[in-house]
């Protein structure tokens, strides 16, 4: 894993300068190495962190002839096989690396190669004999990639912070960014919340050259139609899920030169993974675990069990309020976003243990929620519609207790609350009628907004994630609609990125993702709804295909997704001295997203409770403006130029043909 940066100018040679400061911001990343490349149009960086052919794989890297470079950030696990099939056609390879297979695939296929790659990546090609920059990002959007447009330039990074650099790239906030963000979580590629900054969208490349920048998917997320899924025989799914599952994780296990550990939750993901790697591997297994000190959180005693089952060699972190609060600012300082949650910062912590522990690669269960419909709004959607069948019925909202056995106050011990709250916009028509209730509830964050932020994303218009929907998608089944927006919205915004690449690379550790790999996926999205949700049981299929593996205790437990202490963190107990400062009405005003005297009246309000039982929508209100107020103070505010960068990586790789003389070492 690593970071990746660079410039592509229309006149003279980038500047060097700009181009070290941009690797500097990323050298968490990159620990291991740096290296560049620039001509007298394009500049390439990269900062390293080595796990797969850790001698000869250093960046940026060519092809035979020097006429093709890439920078590159993830992994593509079928290098071997890509590489073999290379070879037999041709193809000298330099290294051992899954990098050089990027560049040789790219000569032979062109743009058809990323459909061909399994893995996880963003990369930079520059074509110095086209004079083209193609920029790529794998299928659901695992590794973040970023870019700015300037008069006679553009500029790429794996994060924001490198582009904000160069002081021509706007500092400011996308108002429409942060309407996304109090709505779904995160923005929705190509968004940003910093205006004049984009994303390259998920399984998308691009081309970038004289005539400006095209945009094309090679992969898209794709469901049959209902009643033609072409696979419907329960047992023979269940043991192609596992078939392909447990090459995924072995895949993701087995091709690395470093040590590999894995994250264990307690949970049913994690706990096949680790299943999986002990049962189909012979390397020891060393597991991560993250607990907490307040019961409500806190799956310690499945972590244990499952690890004993294993026999793994087993480490744990006891995550406090307190230790929530200690590291926020640094949280935000990496996932470059407000939140709505504090989940990121455990994640931070654990990530964290596992690099002390001097490993740089974990597996975890990421995904399989998405992919296999086991979250709870799964289970919600498919009990609103069914009221909505019949919505004078005073019997069928009675299933909504069945909902959130895992809550303290949970539909089954406020009923008279639960219809209010999901008996609104039951149409039966909307295709997204199972994440309306999530999305009214996020947005009620707007009710804080200044008048001026306000009216510019009124103006604007919010880009509508629903009319985005592939026009097929009327012919889905209803799971599959609400899997298409899970996994465009939460998964690559939240999930994978401010929960899972910002805080794992914050500690130079690099995550994979088994149920996120291709071929999982593209047969998960073949088979019928009720092989996943059963009725109202989640990810029925994968507790068929690894009933063997994982203990019933934990293959038929609650689901319980994963939750950190929110609001209570910060006001149960010391204040931190930036919280007041970054709240003060002076700081709310600097920022201009949000009405003071509101903002105060809700944190006076969590003073005299201590955050202690605040209701969700509160509980969202308080993250969303601590998170956006440190986001401002750290990116925004005038002078501000992002978090002091480390000290740079020793520089592996130098190419300069930028000058007359030219130069490479």
């Amino acid at each position: 894993m690593c970071g990746i940066c660079g410039v592509v100018t229309e006149h003279g040679p980038p500047d060097l300068d700009l181009l070290s400061a941009m690797m500097c911001q990323l050298g968490h990343r990159g620990p291991d190495g740096s290296g560049y490349y620039r001509d007298r149009q394009a500049a390439l960086g990269h900062t390293r962190l080595a796990i797969i052919d850790t001698e000869g794989g250093a960046q940026p890297l060519t092809n035979e002839d020097e006429t093709l470079w890439v920078t590159f950030n993830g992994e593509i696990f079928n290098y071997v096989e890509l590489g073999r099939e290379l070879r037999r056609r041709g193809h000298r390879f330099r290294t051992a690396s899954d990098t050089e297979v990027i560049v040789h695939a790219w000569e032979e296929w062109g743009s058809d190669c990323f459909a061909k790659f399994n893995g996880q990546w963003a990369i930079a090609l520059w074509d110095s004999r086209r004079r083209q920059l193609v920029l790529s990002r794998d299928r659901l959007g695992v590794r973040p990639l970023y870019f700015a447009r300037l008069p006679g330039r553009l500029l790429f990074a794996s994060e924001v912070k490198a582009l904000l650099v160069d002081p021509e790239v706007d500092r400011s906030f996308d108002p429409v960014g942060l309407g996304q963000t109090f709505s779904y979580w995160s923005t929705v590629a190509p968004r940003t919340v910093f205006r004049g900054v984009e994303q390259l969208q998920p399984g998308h490349y691009a081309v970038v050259d004289q005539n400006g920048i095209r945009h094309a998917p090679y992969w898209r997320i794709e469901f049959p139609a209902r009643g033609t899924e072409p696979r419907q025989d329960v047992t023979e799914n269940a043991g192609e899920l596992r078939e392909r599952i447990v090459e995924a994780a072995r895949l993701r296990f087995l091709r690395s030169d470093v040590p590999v550990g894995a994250y264990l939750s307690g949970g049913l993901d994690s706990s096949i993974t680790a299943a999986v790697v002990a049962q189909y591997t012979d390397a020891p297994l060393h597991t991560f675990s993250l607990r907490f000190e307040d019961a409500e959180f806190d799956e310690g005693d499945y972590q244990r069990r499952m690890s004993a089952m294993l026999g793994t060699q087993h480490r744990e972190i006891v995550v406090r309020p307190a230790d929530i609060v200690d590291v926020f600012p640094q949280v935000i300082a990496h996932a470059e976003t407000p939140l709505v949650r504090a989940g990121p910062a455990p994640m931070f912590l654990l990530s964290k243990l596992v690099s002390e522990n001097g490993y740089k690669v974990v597996v975890t269960g990421e995904g399989a929620d998405e992919v296999l419909a086991g979250y709870d709004i799964f289970r919600e959607s498919r009990v609103r519609m069914f009221w909505a069948r019949d919505p004078e019925s005073t019997k069928r909202p009675r299933a909504l207790e069945l909902l959130y056995p895992w809550m303290e106050r949970s539909p089954a011990k406020a009923p008279a609350f639960a219809r209010s709250f999901f008996g609104r916009n039951l149409e039966l028509d909307d295709p997204a009628i199972s994440h309306r209730p999530r999305w009214d509830a996020t947005s009620a964050i707007t009710m804080l907004l200044g008048a001026d932020t306000a009216d510019a994303i009124a103006a604007a218009g919010t880009d509508d994630v629903v009319a985005a929907m592939p026009p097929e998608s009327v012919d889905w089944d209803p799971l599959s609609r609400a899997q298409w927006l899970e996994m465009t919205t939460l998964l690559p915004g939240y999930i994978l990125s401010s929960q899972g690449d910002r805080m794992l690379m914050a500690n130079s550790v690099e995550g994979r993702f088994p149920f996120l790999d291709r071929d999982v996926i593209e047969f998960a999205n073949t088979l019928p709804a009720h092989h996943k949700l059963f009725g109202l049981e989640e990810k029925h299929l994968l507790k068929r295909a690894f009933a063997d593996l994982v203990p019933q205790d934990i293959l038929r437990r609650p689901k319980q997704p994963y939750r950190a202490p929110d609001a209570a963190s910060f006001f149960a107990g010391h204040r931190p001295d930036w919280l007041d400062h970054v709240t003060s009405r002076g700081a709310i005003e600097d920022a201009g997203v949000f009405e003071p005297a509101r903002v105060a009246g809700l944190f006076d309000k969590c003073a005299r409770t201590g955050g202690q039982r605040m209701s969700n929508t509160d509980n969202m209100r308080v993250l969303a403006v601590l998170s956006t107020q440190l986001l401002h103070e750290t990116f925004v505010a005038p002078g501000r130029r992002g978090p002091v960068p480390g000290k740079p990586p020793r520089t592996t790789v130098a190419v300069d043909l930028a000058t007359d003389e030219g130069d490479m070492r």
